[in-house]
This record gives structure tokens, C-alpha cells and sequence, in this order.
């Protein structure tokens, strides 16, 4: 689109806007030789705050639920913590990864592609919670209500999102991040863990839990994380992960443009992939920017629903070349090579493009 047919909402500029930059500033993605991690450093996962990081202590803290249920409960951190206790890596991505790559560039948190993570969440199901609860014969869905406060499409609210009871069947309330507590910033004292969902359904600083008898119409359910065409119309709610690759970038960066730098000879290219529809079942690297991909060697994956790694060898002769990785999943779900354009950026997951300057 030309910069007069930007819609409402998007920028057609090349320049990152003020808004933009105070998001950026106070988000951050994984670098991306953090790749090479199985379980990414907690200082190193991707992180997206809506609102204010709350002040929660946590001796005093409680999490309720309620609603639609036979006997309502309320825990707090200890009582949790004796519950039968699960630990698993997971893959997180934000569902706006890849955002700022699109033209025109939505306004919002700009990530490139390094929004994602997989940590080792601890903490107890939530289905046997809810068993005791008694969920009320006619509940149809779960909405979880966060501690951090915020205006946002000029509504003040609470981070809250709500989920079908038959999507929560493998949900983790979780209070520690790679053996750890939780640190603040990632949701202290507790956070909803849903494996295979993009991030914003994870709530953070959980505190209420609400069996609801007619479907959620909050903001963040309704209006956020919706797909939306260029005439503001939305689409359908996002849910699970679309498969992605992304690769560990080989030799060394420019400080400025981070454009690579690689000595000819035999490397051998790693990255992750993964998926929230299925397992990643198979990984293809380019070298020539998508005209032809070659298949790579997987590793096992670190976990169900955690990120597979993989690797290609490529004896780089000098030039100037794009890499490309492309991930496809056992759902037969392959990543697009052009990214798919919306109103609000979400789920772009076309391929990686790194440019590369091969030289002695």
C-alpha cells in the first residue's frame, strides 16, 4: 500500500514512532543466538506487559474461584504449592511476532520475529481445581482476571481473558519459571500456563478464576486479539501457535544493521520450530532467499509442547545470499513465504529472511 492508503491504525513510514519506541523500550524480545539455548535464560524470554508490572505480596495473596461453581474456593500461594505439582517446557510466542515487518506496519509493540521463548513452567493443573470446585452444570467458559490494571481502546479494565472449559483441560497454574519464582515481571506470584496458545492467553498475576455461563465479551476476548481487515472489520479470535522456524544467525553481526558476516567454508545452520496445531515434523532451509529449500536434520524436541531444534550443513562459498528456514507441522500446516497482512499484525508467520555477506 502507498502511504495515503495506510489505514487507520498503521504507518506506512519506515521511522518507528514515540508510541512505538516507549513499547519497545519497555518490551523486549530473545535475541536470537539465544536460540541455541533448549530452555531459555528467564532474563533472556520474550516479554510483553500490557499495563504495570503490580506490587503483589504474595503472603497475603489469594486466587479465587468462582462463578459458576458448587463451592467456591480460595487458595493461596502455599495451598497451591501442595497441590500435585508439573513441570514442562513451553513454547511462548506472541501472537504479534513478525509485526513489524508488515507494510503498512500496524501500530503497536513492534516486534520482528524474536517474540518467543520456552522456559520450564512449574506449578499444578488446573482441571482438578476445577473438579472441586464443582463446575456448575451450565458454565460454558473460563475467564481469567489478571491483577494488572490498564486503559486500553479507551477501556479501563484488568488484563482478562476467557477460554471454552474444553480448552483449559490442560492448563497449568504455575508459580515458578525455570526452577525458580516466578519473577515479577513474568507474572509473581502466579500466571496461567495454556500450552499451544499464542502468549496473551497466558495470563499473568492471576488472582480470580470465574466459571461464566454465557460466552466472555471483555476487550482483550472481543476487540484485542482479533484478526482484522484493512476496513477494521474483525475477523476471527486467535488461538493457537502457527508454525515457525527461526534460525540461529551464523557468524557475526554489524553493530548497527545487524547484517551477518560469515567466513567461507562448511557451517552448519541450527534453529527451533515449533507449532501450537501440532509437532514439527519437518524443517527446510533455503540459502537463496525461498527459490528452493533443501530439508533439514531434526532433533528430538525438548518437550510436547516445546520448540524441536534442527540443523543444516552448507558449505558457504563467497557471495551474498538470504537465508530461509520453514517449518511444517503434523497438521500438514507449512509457513507462507509472503506474510499474510492485517490490520493489527497478528500471526505473520511467513518465513525468515537473513541477508548474508560471505567473505574471507
Amino acid at each position: 500500500m502507498a502511504p495515503m492508503d495506510a489505514p487507520d491504525g498503521t504507518v506506512a513510514d519506515e521511522e518507528i514512532t514515540p508510541a512505538e519506541l516507549r513499547l519497545a523500550a519497555r518490551n523486549h524480545g530473545l535475541p536470537l543466538e539465544a536460540l541455541r539455548y533448549d530452555i531459555t535464560p528467564a532474563g533472556l524470554h520474550y516479554l510483553l506487559i500490557h499495563y504495570d508490572i503490580p506490587a503483589v505480596d504474595a503472603t497475603a495473596f489469594l486466587l479465587e474461584i468462582r462463578g459458576a461453581v458448587e463451592r467456591p474456593l480460595s487458595l493461596g500461594l502455599a495451598d497451591l504449592c501442595e497441590r500435585p505439582r508439573v513441570s514442562m517446557p513451553v513454547t511462548f510466542e506472541c501472537a504479534g511476532n513478525g509485526r513489524a515487518l508488515l507494510q503498512p506496519r500496524p501500530l503497536s509493540q513492534p516486534w520482528l520475529t524474536e517474540a518467543v521463548g520456552t522456559a520450564e513452567w512449574a506449578g499444578t493443573p488446573l482441571a482438578p481445581l476445577l473438579e472441586e470446585a464443582g463446575v456448575g452444570a451450565g458454565a460454558v467458559e473460563v475467564l481469567f482476571t489478571g491483577l494488572d490494571h490498564g486503559v486500553e481502546g479507551g477501556t479501563a479494565q484488568a488484563y482478562e481473558r476467557s477460554l471454552p472449559i474444553a480448552d483449559v483441560e490442560h492448563a497449568l497454574l504455575v508459580y515458578e519459571m525455570n526452577g525458580a519464582p516466578l519473577p515479577p515481571q513474568h507474572g509473581f506470584p502466579l500466571r496461567l500456563v495454556v500450552p499451544g496458545w499464542y502468549g496473551m492467553t497466558n495470563v499473568k498475576w492471576l488472582a480470580r478464576i470465574t466459571l461464566l455461563e454465557e460466552p466472555f465479551d471483555g476487550y482483550q476476548n472481543t476487540v484485542a486479539y482479533r484478526m482484522y481487515d484493512a476496513d477494521g472489520e474483525p475477523g476471527d479470535a486467535l488461538t493457537r501457535m502457527l508454525p515457525r522456524s527461526l534460525m540461529v544467525p551464523p557468524g557475526v553481526p554489524d553493530f548497527m544493521t545487524r547484517s551477518r558476516f560469515l567466513a567461507p567454508g562448511p557451517v552448519t545452520l541450527r534453529g527451533r520450530a515449533w507449532s501450537g496445531h501440532g509437532s514439527v515434523e519437518r524443517v527446510e532451509v533455503s540459502t537463496d532467499g525461498g527459490e528452493a529449500f533443501d530439508e533439514a536434520v531434526l532433533d528430538e524436541a525438548v518437550g510436547p509442547a516445546a520448540w524441536r531444534g534442527w540443523r543444516f550443513a552448507w558449505d558457504a562459498p563467497p557471495g551474498e545470499y538470504v537465508l530461509c528456514s520453514r517449518a511444517t507441522d503434523s497438521a500438514g500446516n507449512a509457513q507462507p513465504l509472503e506474510p499474510p497482512w492485517n490490520l493489527k499484525g497478528y500471526a505473520n508467520n511467513a518465513v525468515e529472511r537473513i541477508p548474508v555477506v560471505v567473505a574471507a
